[in-house]
């Protein structure tokens, strides 16, 4: 699979300098935890899982969870279990091609107890999404993981989600926090990405974002990616890639503020799409993934596929932090020093800016790098275009 693999050959190679590279499930995880892009969530309980599947695929999208948490009911969990082993050998059986997939448990038993259920069809499972994940929780959990995985002989991967309230309350931060970067750094291997869950985060206090406003407009929300960011994603090595929290408007709601989407770069037919996308909550959105990139994360949790498109197209790199990127990792700059961009715009400084400049190479590997005169209002277009 590659990213942007639905548009035609012709309007890929009209929107990109350099193409997206192909990438599988046993690809490098370092690769995948940054192809993910926005990873669509399903609950577990839906009849039509293969098929949905099968159908997102096409339409662009590399990652799916499907959820046996919140999503669904405490009653609702048997028959959810039941439905997913019957869409998973339905896949199987279709050798369909799908994204990679990952199921939300809500107990660690059930990793061991749905591997064995999957039988072949297993091989169409990347790994499980781990809720609610601290110290004293995330150990078995991850010890139930390395288990399946020993059972299956299939390289399984998690995905824990930082969304406990120890994590937000103010006087057990630090110490979760510490925690988590324990038990994550024990099972490196394993460990693809860090889901946020913001929306727990905003339980806690009885708190709710609207759609023309932003998880960092939420202080306490902020606050708690900052802290995360700063103890689990840092670019020295030790850090994980952590992913951007769910957006959960997808349809038009009354408006108090402005729209955050300035017209220039929708200039003549583009115009429409700007419209469009306001009257869908979606100037929300793009403004929230923006932060998250400035902010050190990466990809998005997504709750509608309508949010796919607008996550990969701002994931693609442009030709200037391309052009930029690539200066500062001149074999002959090793030693440092500063000089002025291609573009003539701003200071390259090789030193400081030298691991920024490895995450945009990477995220260009995996999403391509747009031609210069193509912004992410091209790229959006034809994604949207392509989906309709």
């Amino acid at each position: 699979m590659r990213h942007f693999e639905h548009l035609a050959p012709s309007v890929r190679n009209g929107l990109f300098h350099r193409e997206p590279v192909a990438f599988d499930a046993g690809s490098p995880a370092r690769t995948l935890s940054v192809a993910l892009g926005a990873t669509l969530y399903s609950p577990a309980t839906r009849t039509s899982l293969a098929a949905d599947a099968v159908k997102q695929a096409g339409q662009g999208v590399v990652s799916m969870v499907l959820c046996l948490e919140d999503s669904i009911g405490d009653h609702d969990v048997v028959a959810a279990e039941e439905n997913l082993v019957r869409q998973f050998t339905a896949l199987h059986e279709a050798r369909a091609a799908v994204p990679l997939l990952f199921v939300r448990v809500r107990e660690a038993a059930q990793i061991t107890d749905l591997v064995r259920r999957l039988g072949p069809a297993v091989r169409l499972l990347s790994g499980f999404v781990l809720p609610k994940f601290t110290e004293e929780r995330g150990v078995p959990f991850l010890e139930a993981l390395t288990e399946a995985e020993a059972a299956c002989g299939q390289r399984l991967f998690a995905m824990p989600v930082l969304e406990s309230p120890e994590l937000l309350h103010l006087e057990t931060r630090r110490e979760t926090l510490a925690g988590i970067a324990r038990v994550v750094d024990k099972y490196r291997d394993r460990v693809l990405a860090l889901r946020l869950g913001v929306t727990d985060f905003c339980s806690a206090y009885g708190l709710r974002r609207a759609p023309d406003m932003t998880a960092y407009d939420v202080q306490l929300v902020a606050s708690v990616i900052a802290d995360v960011v700063n103890v689990l994603g840092r670019a020295d090595g030790s850090g994980f890639t952590v992913t951007g929290p769910v957006w959960e408007y997808f349809r038009q709601h009354e408006r108090m503020f402005k729209p955050q989407l300035r017209r220039t770069p929708f200039a003549g037919p583009a115009e429409e799409l700007r419209t469009a996308l306001i009257e869908h909550d979606m100037d929300g959105l793009l403004r929230e993934i923006q932060l998250d990139r400035a902010n050190g994360l990466q990809g998005k949790t997504c709750i509608h596929p309508s949010h796919v498109a607008p996550v990969h197209a701002l994931s693609v790199v442009s030709h200037e932090e391309f052009s930029d990127a690539q200066d500062i990792l001149r074999p002959e700059r090793d030693g440092g020093g500063v000089l002025r961009s291609a573009y003539t715009n701003k200071m390259n400084e090789v030193k400081p800016h030298r691991a920024w400049a490895e995450r945009i190479m990477l995220r260009a590997e995996v999403f391509g790098v747009a031609r210069e005169d193509v912004s992410f209002v091209e790229l959006l277009s034809a994604s949207v275009g392509a989906g309709a």
